[in-house]
């Protein structure tokens, strides 16, 4: 397991991302991300101001690292839920609108395949909105 990533979760991240994280926090606050579907910029984690992304009813929540929110589609969920998603950076720029956008380092999305221990642990737990 990469250097920050930690086990037993949906969702982890790098030293790396995790520093970028904090300096993207401290220029704009709150932030989140989510896990893009695959369209205009791939399938890169995008990095947005809390308050300004507006989440869809299907919408699950994979958890937190360093305060941020980490969003992913229903499906892509359903197609993922076996795996943890782990943040990392790597040089280049993020996506359009994505706020790593213009730093030359991007955020990228790893995943390695869950234990059976480990899913056991976590369930079925899908981190649905609930107030959608």
């Amino acid at each position: 397991m990469p250097a920050g990533a930690e086990p037993n979760c949906r969702v982890t991240a790098t030293l790396a991302a995790r520093a970028l994280i904090r300096e993207i926090q401290s220029e704009y606050g709150e932030i989140m991300f989510h896990q893009s579907g695959g369209c205009c910029d791939g399938s890169s984690p995008m990095c947005y101001p809390k308050a300004e992304f507006h989440l869809g009813s299907g919408d699950v929540l994979l958890g937190e690292v360093e305060g941020a929110e980490v969003w992913i589609s229903g499906p892509q969920f359903s197609a993922w839920k076996h795996t943890q998603l782990i943040l990392d950076v790597v040089p280049g720029r993020g996506g359009m609108f994505s706020l790593d956008n213009g730093r030359e380092k991007r955020f990228l999305t790893r995943s390695r395949v869950l234990s059976d221990e480990e899913q056991a642990a976590l369930g079925e737990k899908d981190g649905s909105r609930s107030d959608a």
